[in-house]
């Protein structure tokens, strides 16, 4: 009698298809923290069919997450582009070359509100040609597209979304060149709009040249003139500043402090005077200033308050007349003495102008008359004449209010000279150079002023020369040639000066606009000796003066250009401009760039036109020596602009340049080395940093060594290059900057290293370089092909776009961190967070496979017949273990969690075949890593570097176990290396591996049993440890250092080890071996308690060598390969929630099979999910060029934790074989389940068995084999037999053939666990077959239901308490290309 029985079941199943959203929930949290790794650039979880095959000749729009996944939006037409995107409030806009985007119709122009479908068109006339650049006007609430079209403008059209509505643009648009916009910017200050590409812009010769522009730090005040902008405050950090009688109030007796007051009117910002008595205020600078008047800021503080004062200045000792605005009228009016100060609160300042500009040292203000109980104020400054610099540095003080102060530059020697002044208490300092008469101006000493200019005017620039006569060097001097710089929009201007005046002298050196182009703008007056010199000089020499420059305002108003006066030269005729155009906001006047456009809509920084025009080679027939393009423009805030594109100058101030200038100071300026050797395609300004992406390698000299390929770094403040690594290896087309990140986008596929040791790591097009740490890092998603866009959307999100060949929503470098998500969308995939490189390696060209049709039974009967019917004889010849994963680089092979305890950070510790640069260091190492996943950090173990592959790693404690194929340089490291990770230092006293003759070393499994303390198992191919005979695999003991050999050991090569039993008593390793005795098998199992071998089955009967073992609750599961299928790794893995239970693998658990899988119902799949009955592909992957990818491990920080399930049924050996045929690939699977039950008897006595008695229900012997059992099963269900087939219908078991199953009267156990059943029944335990000879329902929890007369197998009935029986249940599929 029995309570529990079990039947064999066969069946015939194909692997079912299953979707993203039915996909199993594996508790991922459950194992800790659980890690991915293999040979891939792209991963993601299995989608469905619904998922785009990416065609190459489309263009494919991608939304990018904040952790950088990727997911696909929409495609155009065949032949589409995608070229540029933006975002206006909550809708966003493309722009290329289209005429549908997914299902909608739209031509070049698209948009849409939530980046899904459907996408929307603009309008009917929009674009009639590609579209190259787009601008979403936040302020104007516009689109702006420029491109290559005709309508609805020409090159140029506007969008405008309140109205639904094409446009074309207020200047019709441009033309000439190649007749193309390529970019399309705001400036800096977001007042007027930038155009450029390739077109001819034409302006008259002469007219009046408009700008408003002012310094925005000059605070607004009702109390201001017209030309408070445009009077630099004088500097008087160096001036004596007295304020008579001062009050006692510590608060508000410092008189400096409203100089340039740091606050609004208060304590610390405000001056007192003492209490009941007029003041003075005394400003005495001891050298002459240019002055134009004074600014006075009354202080509104309580009972104090000046209403009345009169300014004398000194050293004339003159009452002075002053202008003002009435700040209620609004009228200029004038006083003398008293002035009245307004006691208005909401005045910040007044301006008193004097009537001329006057040469003074300094001015007495006198506070006549005062609210409360004494005067005060909150501001006081000396205005300028305008603006200035002095050659004395010290000098040049900040004025306030000024974003910088006036400077100097000058090349030679030169040396200060003080002379005594007309004036008592005064002196005169200048800078002279002595240069040696003959001297060129090319070779001479040169002298540069760059006086700040505040604002927009008609200046007088003059020149002051200091008389010969007080310094006593008359027969020295001679003439100078000085040329100014105005940023006006025209050459500069050249005049030459005599510096043989006895006395003082100004020397007008031009009168007329002088346009910043920001509000941090400098005048430039450079001197250098005349072409011409005046004079002999004396002794040989010359000497030139140089003092100061003052810009003298005499209008603000739009000025005509006088080119009349003490400046030759003419303006007459056009100008012409190239692939620039400035249009300001404020411009009301429509026009047409297509032809000539009056000057009143010329802006200053429309020269840049003009200069690229003619540096280009521009002539009067518009034409060029080659194809030209200003294709990208970037405004600092400073006011410098760069441009960026295809072309080389060869005249005007940037001669020499190719392909990237700057226009500052009104002219064009070379860069650092002239710029680069390739045209520009992108650029994106960070501060300093200016980021330019490109065709080019190098700078136009070859300075960085072909480091800049494709990317570079420009510091505009140093002027100095810098490379990313050393670039790319193809075309960058777009540039974006997000969370500290640029995005780089483009046609490329290495990411080329910096050292020659180190070669370059495979990216998709889609590459991330870290600001801070100055490293390539993790781009977060994988993208193939040629992408031509990457910006910001509306949202967090970016918006990536381009011919796409295979995409995966994670892009990681061969690992990734994977933790529980929610039921819709699946686990959180973290990628690694730096970029791996290693070497350049051939890649496969295995491209993704599709579903096809299943083939037909007859196929798969022949193929069985043939393949599994036969009986196989075993071979003392093993089999090599089969070609493992691809390890293309990166690839991660390994991984194995630690945690520090100095820091008590979790540590991920990788290895594999890759190189890397350490974060926030210059040092590559290779092979194994330290990853940190909080701070996305990595770091290198310390000394020398392994020079090879790491296959596998273990952590003990502190200590860390490395294998693989590899050596230590200059030690005796032999695939297996020891690294204390507290002490940070290697280990080598341990006793090296050595190969067979011939044979490399390679260590693919370490591990630590529980029931051994101190051992670590090693097993690989090896033949020797230390002086140690030990093949395969070896013991090493930790307290002694010594190796040990396993019982008598075994032979050929282990590819994985698991351990069976409760305390892991029982040690399964797989892979082409055989016994001591010579006898193959693939698959053995070593006790350690009795300290021997046995074979589970023979090599014979498992076609194949194993490649992965796994234990499910102490019971083996094994995987054996051949051909294309690749299996790396079996492992058990717990589920959120259960799936049905099958009698095979228990409900909270599934088998995850890793590797290179392929399958003609799913495709392919690098992880697949066993539940006991189907296959469920989970994990795609994709390698550096778009095909298929491998997983090598799962790796976790729990080394051990609990399914928390009830386990009654357990699930015995698994095994997995792919074997090859002419016609493609067969894939089979076969499940033998092994049940045991304890069924309480009491007081029965153990039976033996008596091995020639049968039990009178059993018709038939067992099948002789393992295989057979299978054999046995496929025959019942592809032709319909019996479980067993008489004698004479099929094949027969011989007594002479070894059975593991067959009786042997002596060998009967009952199995206690799993892993007795395991370990005793396949290696010695005989059964004799029955059938049940009554039903049973199997309603219980672990009770299975049985029919009467079903066929049974009776493993053990000793022991009358207990009764041991058995099942088959056996499934396969194929996969027939």
């Amino acid at each position: 009698m029995f309570t529990t029985t079990s039947s064999r079941v066969f069946a015939l199943f194909y692997f079912t298809h299953v979707a993203l959203a039915t996909l199993p929930l594996v508790d991922f949290n459950r194992m800790g923290t659980v890690g991915l790794t293999g040979s891939f650039l792209g991963i993601e979880l299995f989608q469905n069919s619904s998922y785009p095959a990416f065609d190459p000749t489309t263009a494919t729009l991608f939304s990018r997450d904040v952790d950088g996944a990727l997911t696909p939006l929409a495609s155009t037409n065949a032949g589409g582009q995608i070229l540029a995107g933006c975002s206006l409030k909550d809708t966003f806009y493309i722009a290329g070359e289209f005429t549908s985007i997914g299902t909608t119709s739209a031509i070049n122009v698209a948009s849409s509100t939530s980046l899904s479908e459907p996408w929307a068109s603009l309008g009917s006339n929009g674009p009639n040609g590609p579209v190259n650049a787009i601008f979403c006007d936040v302020k104007g609430d516009k689109i702006w597209v420029g491109g290559s079209f005709s309508s609805p403008g020409s090159n140029v059209a506007v969008w405008d979304p309140n109205t639904g509505a094409w446009s074309k643009p207020p200047f019709v648009g441009v033309s000439g060149a190649q007749g193309k916009v390529l970019s399309i910017t705001a400036n800096a200050s977001d007042s007027s709009i930038f155009f450029s590409g390739s077109f001819i812009t034409t302006f008259p010769g002469s007219d009046t040249i408009s700008n408003n522009t002012n310094n925005p730090n000059v605070p607004v005040s009702q109390g201001a003139t017209p030309f408070s902008s445009s009077l630099v405050p004088v500097p008087l950090e160096n001036a004596q500043v007295v304020g008579s009688p001062s009050t006692s109030d510590p608060q508000f007796s410092s008189i400096q402090s409203i100089l340039c007051p740091s606050g609004a009117d208060g304590p610390g910002n405000s001056w007192f005077a003492a209490d009941s008595s007029a003041a003075l205020v005394t400003i005495r600078a001891f050298s002459f200033i240019s002055a134009n008047g004074i600014r006075l800021g009354n202080t509104f503080q309580n009972g104090h308050g000046t209403t009345a004062f009169s300014v004398t200045t000194i050293p004339d000792n003159i009452i002075q007349t002053l202008q003002y605005r009435d700040p209620n009228t609004g009228q200029t009016l004038t006083c003398s003495d008293p002035c009245p100060l307004s006691t208005d609160a909401s005045l910040l300042y007044q301006d008193f102008l004097f009537d001329s500009s006057l040469s003074i040292t300094g001015v007495q203000i006198k506070l006549s008359a005062f609210t409360g109980t004494s005067a005060g104020l909150h501001m006081l400054q000396i205005l300028s004449s305008g603006a200035f610099a002095s050659s004395v540095d010290s000098n040049n003080g900040l004025s306030c209010f000024a974003p910088n102060p006036s400077n100097t530059t000058h090349t030679g020697e030169w040396e200060a000279k003080v002379a005594n002044t007309d004036i008592a208490g005064t002196t005169q300092t200048v800078l002279v150079a002595n240069i040696d008469v003959g001297t060129s101006a090319a070779n001479g000493p040169t002298f540069t002023w760059m006086p700040y200019v505040s604002a927009s005017g008609n200046y007088d620039i003059n020149l002051l020369v200091p008389g010969c006569t007080n310094f006593q060097d008359c027969s020295l001097r001679t003439s100078v040639k000085v040329t100014v710089f105005t940023g006006q929009g025209l050459q500069p201007r050249v005049t030459t000066v005599s510096q043989q005046n006895e006395n003082d002298a100004t020397v007008l050196l031009y009168s007329g606009p002088v346009v910043p182009s920001s509000p941090d703008f400098v005048a430039t007056i450079t001197m250098a000796i005349a072409d011409d010199p005046a004079g002999e000089g004396q002794g040989g020499k010359y000497e030139l003066v140089a003092d100061r420059v003052q810009l003298v305002l005499r209008s603000v108003a739009n000025a005509t250009l006088n080119d009349s006066g003490n400046t030759s030269g003419s303006s007459q005729g056009s100008n012409n401009g190239f692939g620039f155009l400035e249009w300001p906001r404020t411009l009301s006047a429509t026009a047409d760039a297509t032809h000539t456009l009056p000057n009143s809509t010329l802006t200053s920084l429309d020269m840049i036109g003009i200069a690229m025009f003619e540096g280009a080679g521009g002539d009067n027939g518009l034409s060029f020596a080659r194809p030209s393009a200003i294709a990208a423009v970037i405004h600092t805030p400073s006011g410098e602009i760069y441009l960026g594109g295809n072309f080389s100058l060869s005249s005007g101030s940037a001669s020499g340049s190719a392909n990237l200038v700057a226009f500052k100071n009104g002219a064009l300026t070379s860069l650092a080395e002239d710029g680069l050797n390739g045209p520009v395609t992108s650029m994106l300004l960070n501060g300093d940093q200016l980021f330019v992406g490109g065709g080019f390698t190098d700078t136009l000299s070859g300075s960085m060594g072909g480091q800049l390929r494709g990317i570079a770094l420009y510091n505009i403040q140093s002027g100095a290059w810098s490379p990313l690594g050393a670039g790319l290896d193809g075309l960058v087309t777009s540039l974006s900057l997000v969370d500290g990140k640029l995005l780089v986008a483009g046609n490329f596929s290495q990411l080329l290293a910096p050292s020659s040791s180190y070669g370059s790591g495979p990216v998709s097009s889609f590459a991330a370089w870290d600001l801070i740490n100055g490293v390539w890092v993790n781009s977060g998603g994988f993208v193939m092909g040629s992408l031509t866009f990457v910006g910001n959307d509306t949202s967090s999100t970016q918006i990536v776009a381009g011919n796409v060949v295979a995409a995966r929503k994670v892009g990681a470098s061969g690992m990734v961190i994977i933790q529980n998500g929610d039921s819709q969308t699946g686990p959180t995939i973290s990628p690694l967070g730096t970029q791996l490189d290693v070497l350049p390696k051939s890649l496969t060209s295995a491209t993704l496979r599709r579903r096809s049709p299943i083939s037909s039974s007859a196929w798969m009967y022949d193929f069985l017949r043939s393949k599994l019917f036969s009986r196989q004889t075993a071979s003392l010849q093993l089999a090599p273990l089969p070609e493992s994963i691809p390890a293309l680089a990166p690839a991660v092979l390994a991984g194995v969690f630690w945690t520090n305890t100095s820091s008590s950070e979790e540590i991920a510790i990788i290895g594999g075949n890759f190189s890397y640069s350490v974060t926030k260091s210059s040092v590559q190492a290779q092979a194994i890593a330290l990853y940190n996943p909080t701070s996305a950090t990595v770091q290198s173990l310390t000394g020398s570097q392994l020079n090879g592959t790491v296959r596998t790693l273990l952590v003990d404690g502190n200590t860390l176990y490395i294998g693989g194929e590899f050596s230590i340089p200059n030690t005796s490291v032999n695939g297996l290396a020891i690294y204390n990770l507290e002490k940070q230092t290697w280990d080598v006293s341990l006793p090296p591996l050595q190969g067979a003759s011939g044979s490399p070393v390679i260590v693919r499994s370490i591990s630590k049993p529980l029931s051994k303390e101190n051992t670590i198992i090693v097993a690989g191919a090896f033949s020797q440890a230390g002086a140690l005979n030990c093949r395969s695999i070896c013991a090493y003991d930790t307290s002694s250092k010594q190796w040990n050999t396993l019982g008598s050991g075994i032979q050929g090569e282990v590819s994985s080890v698991a351990y069976a039993g409760v305390d892991q008593e029982s040690l399964i390793a797989s892979g082409s071996t055989a016994l001591s005795d010579n006898t193959p098998a693939n698959v053995v199992q070593f006790s350690f308690a009795n300290n021997t071998w046995t074979a589970l089955g023979d090599s014979g009967e498992l076609p194949g060598p194993v490649t992965a073992v796994e234990v499910n609750n102490g019971n083996a599961s094994m995987s054996t390969l051949q051909a294309t299928t690749t299996v790396s790794q079996l492992t058990m893995v717990p589920l959120q929630d259960k799936h049905s239970t099958n009698g095979v693998i228990e409900p909270d658990r599934m088998l995850m099979v890793s590797g290179l899988l392929f399958d003609s119902t799913f495709g392919n799949a690098s992880s697949a999910l066993f539940d006991g009955q189907t296959l469920i592909p989970y994990i795609s992957t994709s390698s550096a060029n778009g095909s298929v990818g491998a997983v090598a491990s799962l790796f976790r920080s729990f080394a051990t934790f609990s399914f928390n399930q009830r386990h009654f049924l357990a699930v015995g050996v698994v095994i997995l074989i792919s074997i090859a045929i002419a016609a493609g690939v067969v894939f089979l699977i076969a499940l033998i389940g092994i049940v045991w039950t304890l069924v309480s008897r009491r007081d029965d006595k153990l039976a033996k068995f008596d091995a020639d008695e049968e039990d009178d229900d059993s018709a038939h012997h067992r099948p002789s084999s393992l295989l057979e059992h299978i054999n046995a099963a496929t025959r019942t269900t592809i032709l319909g037999a019996g479980p067993f087939m008489a004698s004479g219908q099929g094949e027969k078991a011989t007594q002479e053939d070894h059975d593991p199953f067959g009786p042997d009267a002596s060998n009967y156990m009952r199995a206690e666990t799993p892993s007795d059943a395991v370990g005793g029944m396949l290696a010695e335990e005989t059964s004799r077959p029955a059938h049940a000879r009554y039903s049973f329902d199997g309603a219980g929890e672990g009770e299975l239901p049985i029919s009467a007369g079903a066929a049974l197998e009776v493993l053990d009935d000793r022991d009358a308490a207990y009764v041991t029986i058995s099942f088959f249940d056996f499934k396969i599929t194929h996969d027939h290309a």
